[in-house]
């Protein structure tokens, strides 16, 4: 969930290459996720998660993460993302040369503990340990650290999650040496009010320019209608997975995410801009299904095609 480029009015980050890949049985061959990754990049996607730093035991369909790093990184003018659980994690992905790395912490501790096996304060801890490295490094070689909030709508083991759990989480997370962090909709709670208000609330705790993006999930039907939400309010920074694969396979429930496909064309209708192409984004859909022939992937764009006479929007 990176600030957008100036040339773009909203920023999609694909996270299908983890987000959507971690939840799934089947095991994406390595050469299968760089033509996918290689084809998001063609269509435009500014920025795609590519994996996390997990052991290969909890998560194997994640274990070919640095090679895909290394991938990426030679892909002129994408963000590569990963997702490190922790400190070590973090050592693995400035090791490899991403450019941004996000933790997890969960705003509902018994999913931390499920998700991670660590306390709130455990993973500030750990949180602080990263940010002392990367004040370490050269300024070119520091990658942009996000704390991201999970379950910051919801639990599905804990319920309701207070807002004012998650802004103390949000200005700990500031405190701890996060550069900003995200909004995650983990167990697809999230409804619209809900979304206003927790991002109204964050940035007078921390700032607007401390929060940037939200992760949504469409689990209970919503994820478009909190995706344009987060737009009125403010936020510019979308996440999304192809095809809608994926969730937390550590919350129960918990699946669906952002049809990156629909989300680019409703952001495309409203006259806002991308940068992604919609044709070139269908092409990349079909490297996923040549991949995954047996998974089902989602989506009403792809299943429709683009309204006859479409145009996408021009930069303003």
């Amino acid at each position: 969930m990176s600030m957008p480029h100036a040339a773009r009015q909203v920023w999609i980050s694909e996270v299908g290459p983890r987000d959507g890949l971690q939840s799934i049985r089947t095991i994406l061959p390595t050469d299968a996720k760089k033509a996918w990754i290689t084809a998001l990049a063609s269509a435009g996607v500014p920025e795609i998660e590519v994996g996390s730093f997990v052991p290969a035991s909890v998560l194997p369909q994640l274990a070919d993460t640095a090679e895909l790093v290394r991938h990426a990184r030679g892909i002129a003018g994408l963000t590569v993302a990963v997702l490190v659980p922790n400190l070590k994690g973090a050592q693995r992905a400035i090791e490899c040369g991403a450019h941004k790395i996000t933790i997890p912490l969960s705003c509902s501790e018994t999913h931390s503990l499920k998700n991670v096996r660590r306390t709130h304060a455990q993973m500030l801890d750990e949180v602080r340990g990263i940010a002392a490295l990367i004040s370490s490094l050269p300024q070119e070689q520091r990658p942009h650290f996000e704390g991201g909030l999970s379950t910051a709508f919801g639990c599905t083991l804990e319920g309701v999650v207070p807002e004012t759990k998650v802004v103390a989480l949000a200005e700990a997370l500031i405190e701890a040496g996060c550069d900003e962090v995200g909004l995650s909709d983990t167990a697809g709670y999230a409804n619209p009010a809900q979304v206003r208000r927790l991002t109204r609330a964050v940035w007078s705790a921390v700032g607007e320019d401390r929060l940037t993006g939200i992760h949504l999930h469409n689990t209970r039907g919503l994820g478009l209608a909190n995706a344009l939400a987060a737009l009125d309010v403010g936020l510019r920074t979308l996440d999304a997975s192809m095809g809608g694969i994926g969730g937390c396979p550590f919350a129960p429930g918990a699946s669906g995410n952002i049809v990156t496909e629909d989300l680019v064309f409703m952001v495309e209708a409203m006259g806002l801009h991308t940068g992604v192409d919609l044709e070139r984004l269908l092409q990349a859909r079909a490297v996923l299904r040549e991949g995954l022939p047996d998974e089902s992937l989602y989506g009403f764009v792809p299943d429709a095609g683009l309204p006859l006479g479409f145009q996408p929007s021009a930069v303003s």
